[in-house]
């Protein structure tokens, strides 16, 4: 009898077959539908706005040789913002986008003289009050929470001036997880110290999402620098990040070495810079059926139409949904990560997606490096049940920064991570705060 019967493999491969050619076909007609779903996007955006809406369906030698670039006055600012482009916008594979199915291809516009933040939002996105505050406020900086002591605490307790921390939130989310968690379980010994700012990146939350933006990590960088430390004159400070936030995180303490007393990373996506974009992509939305998490991960981020037709149907009509979603569970509010899943466009969150989770992961070894050099503090904590960062991304930062602390949470998840343990895991942070008053 053969030895695979022994060791308990051969009753799975017919399963796993199945499941492989299952998956195979879904995707085919994913291929598909993303396909026919360019072309419908093209002609409904043409009726709506005048001129269709970038979309990154050619490759970038088709996109150059197209024609599309000839705006000599803005060649130098697009050939700029084009190189902080990730390859995974223009790398993933279409079966028939490249057979030539139909004989069409995308078109990928001269999104400065058409993608204007001032032109307001597209037809697909939401319009609402809320969404556009940004634009009918004018200001034009990141919508930032702000937890300081009073004055008068200060003055009772006879405190040096409080020391700041800036915390960045992951994809999807908002400066509420931040505000709902750590901001009411400080410590009282902590409240009269620390200055507490937790931000809402370029694109979510309530937070500007012009569309004359490729949301790249340099988007990202120089936003938090003009919205919080130039503003508020921060020159020194402690950053908290969880997942994407951790990248931007990274890249912001590596630009000011001399500033970041501490970076405390939460399940953060680093890979080896060696691994390119399109590896990166694969290992965070491989296109599995299973588990369902990851299909969806893998359908967000691989097609760019299917992508804006979710957002078009939940983004666009947030308000609708939370209206049923309060009426199916009898409650007046929702739970603060069900708002923040749809406070974004389909623009700000795909280019950040590649450009920032995607395209950042060449910048980590350096930054890793400078920080190593600098004496940064850097703590990892990560969830031993995460199935949205793989493990492999903690053992990462310990072969990037020997003396990096990393912590592994039996039983968290990705969000259990801080959800459930807010507590503790301020407490954590308090702790590694403390530990560094007095330098």
């Amino acid at each position: 009898m053969p030895p695979a019967i022994f060791s308990g493999k051969w009753p799975l491969n017919p399963a796993t077959k199945l499941l492989s050619a299952l998956s195979f076909l879904v995707f085919l007609v994913l291929d598909f539908l993303d396909t026919i779903l360019c072309l419908v996007y093209r002609f409904i955006d043409e009726f709506f706005e005048g001129q269709s809406s970038m979309c990154y369906c050619r490759n970038r030698e088709e996109k150059r040789g197209s024609g599309m670039e000839d705006d000599e006055d803005e060649g130098e600012d697009e050939d700029e913002d084009e190189g902080e482009l990730s390859e995974t916008l223009f790398g993933r594979k279409n079966v028939f986008r490249e057979m030539g199915f139909l004989g069409f291809s995308g078109k990928l516009e001269n999104s400065k003289k058409r993608e204007s933040g001032e032109m307001g939002s597209r037809w697909s996105d939401c319009g609402c009050e809320s969404c556009l505050s940004w634009m009918t406020n004018g200001d034009h900086k990141l919508h930032c929470c702000i937890r300081e002591p009073s004055n008068e605490t200060l003055k009772e307790t006879n405190e040096k001036p409080a020391e700041n921390v800036i915390f960045l939130h992951g994809f999807l989310s908002s400066s509420s997880l931040w505000t709902e968690t750590v901001f009411p379980n400080q410590s009282e010994s902590v409240k009269c110290k620390y200055r507490l700012f937790a931000i809402d990146l370029l694109g979510f939350g309530r937070s500007p999402k012009p569309r004359d933006c490729f949301y790249t990590l340099k988007n990202h960088l120089e936003m938090i620098e003009k919205s919080v430390i130039s503003q508020l004159q921060l020159d020194s400070f402690h950053l908290v990040a969880h997942s994407m936030g951790c990248i931007i995180a990274m890249a912001l303490a590596a630009k000011h070495p001399k500033s970041v007393k501490s970076i405390t990373l939460v399940a953060p996506p680093v890979f080896p810079s060696k691994f390119g974009g399109l590896r990166v992509l694969e290992k965070l939305a491989e296109r599995r059926l299973w588990p369902p998490l990851l299909f969806g991960s893998a359908v967000m981020s691989w097609y760019e139409h299917i992508g804006r037709s979710v957002c078009l149907l939940l983004c666009r009509n947030h308000r609708a949904w939370e209206k049923i979603l309060k009426l199916i569970s009898r409650r007046t509010s929702l739970h603060f990560m069900t708002m923040d899943l749809t406070r974004h466009t389909h623009h700000s969150a795909w280019h950040s997606m590649h450009n920032v989770i995607c395209g950042g992961t060449k910048l980590m070894e350096s930054c890793f490096k400078i920080l190593t050099k600098a004496r940064v503090r850097i703590c990892v904590i990560q969830g031993d049940q995460d199935q949205v960062v793989p493990m492999e991304c903690s053992d990462n930062v310990k072969t990037m920064a020997p003396n990096a602390e990393v912590n592994i949470i039996r039983g968290a998840n990705h969000s259990t991570i801080i959800l459930g343990r807010e507590r503790e895991f301020t407490r954590y942070l308090e702790h590694i705060w403390a530990s560094l008053a007095d330098s």
